[in-house]
């Protein structure tokens, strides 16, 4: 295929469009634009800025750029392949496309250098000579693309395993602070139960909406960010809500349905205040609305509070008519979690015992009583016996 009919054929690439309009993706199509029409000096100017943007990407050539276009951005065909279904025009546009994009990958900078120098004028002779190349070659190819998107999914869920829910769009996070299992000291009964209810949602089943709620510093968010560190946890992906955000989850929701992830939508630290009335948005979320909720998809929270929402002797001592149903209403939304588990300050025997862990897990030797005793200092100064303050009294240990 010469420049100019591989230029033609980009054009007409249909699956794939998303990456035909990419502004990388266009800069190339200047490039071939500009050799077919003759225009060498405007040419070399777009050579330098492809190459320039390629870098840019941290990418050393058109294939290694195409590469990570072709995974990990949706596309119809990726979709349709996660989901197993059958398109066969589909199926045959996306294979020619890949097609024009392997042919593009291996083209030769020397050549390209070549027909610029036919045309440009003769004073870039030397810039043409010092031109750098960008690397040749193809690291995908069809059917290793359709075995990808069967065994990772479509686009940033098949990149990227925890997310922010920000303004209505997702946020990937590069690096989340997720807890190894090694990490994760005490609470052990707790823990069993939400990872248990996650296997089973990995396995395909509908299962409960968890509220972990308790004392600050006991490990609850700790416990649902550690999920993603788990082995044989690599289909979950955990996107984390803010409560301002909840008016937005429906929409999300019904953009993960059908999708081979399962997804975790958390809401750490969540309550609710007197007049707040975006719980209502969450209680038609959790239970009583229309749509029904998908296999793949299940709501963790977090919260100090039992009932999410705080209540005052006011709601109880007022002159309304109907003040114990209004009572019964705020406290509801906690029973719409399936799965309530507590997560409360430890004992003096625990709190200690916990410290000797966390503190032969440090490599400190164990003090016995003097350990003890300085524990308990500790505690008293700060706030609660909880696996934070026995994480902070055994790093001042260090000091």
């Amino acid at each position: 295929m010469t420049i100019d009919e591989l230029r033609c054929a980009l054009r007409g690439v249909a699956a794939y469009r998303h990456i035909v309009d990419a502004p990388l993706m266009g800069l190339t199509l200047e490039l071939l634009d500009r050799l077919a029409s003759g225009d060498g000096t405007g040419a070399v100017e777009r050579y330098a800025r492809l190459f320039y943007e390629l870098r840019q990407a941290d990418c050393s050539g058109l294939g290694m750029w195409l590469h990570d276009q072709l995974r990990y951005q949706e596309s119809p065909y990726a979709r349709l392949v996660e989901r197993g279904g059958e398109d066969p025009a589909l199926e045959e546009a996306a294979r020619r496309d890949v097609e024009t994009f392997t042919l593009l990958s291996e083209l030769d900078c020397d050549a390209v250098l070549r027909e610029i120098g036919t045309q440009a004028p003769r004073e870039f002779s030397r810039v043409l000579a010092n031109l750098p190349r960008w690397r040749g070659g193809c690291p995908f190819t069809f059917q290793g693309l359709t075995a990808f998107y069967q065994a990772n999914g479509a686009g940033v869920f098949a990149r990227y395993h925890a997310f922010l829910w920000e303004d209505g769009a997702l946020r990937p996070v590069e690096q989340p602070d997720c807890p190894g299992p090694g990490e994760m000291i005490g609470y052990e009964l707790q823990r069993d139960q939400v990872v248990a209810n996650t296997r089973a949602m990995l396995e395909g089943n509908l299962v409960n909406n968890v509220l972990l709620y308790g004392d600050s510093g006991t490990g609850k968010s700790a416990t649902v960010k550690s999920l993603l560190s788990l082995p044989g946890f690599e289909d979950l992906r955990l996107i984390e809500v803010q409560k301002e955000e909840l008016g937005g989850m429906p929409e999300l929701i019904r953009t993960l349905a059908g999708r081979r992830r399962k997804f975790i939508l958390f809401i750490d630290d969540l309550a609710f205040d007197q007049d707040d009335r975006t719980y209502s948005v969450l209680k038609t979320i959790l239970e009583g609305g229309l749509e029904r909720r998908p296999s793949n998809v299940a709501v963790y929270a977090t919260s100090n509070r039992r009932h999410l929402v705080r209540q005052t002797f006011s709601d109880r001592a007022g002159d309304e008519v109907d003040a114990s149903e209004t009572i019964q209403e705020k406290t509801s939304l906690s029973d719409r979690f399936g799965l309530r588990i507590p997560y409360l300050a430890l004992n003096k025997i625990e709190f200690l015992a916990l410290v000797d862990r966390m503190a032969e897990q440090a490599g400190i030797a164990s003090g016995g009583e003097a350990l003890h005793a300085a524990a308990l200092r500790w505690e008293m100064r700060h706030p609660g016996r909880t696996p934070r303050t026995a994480k902070q009294f055994i790093a001042s240990l260090s000091l």
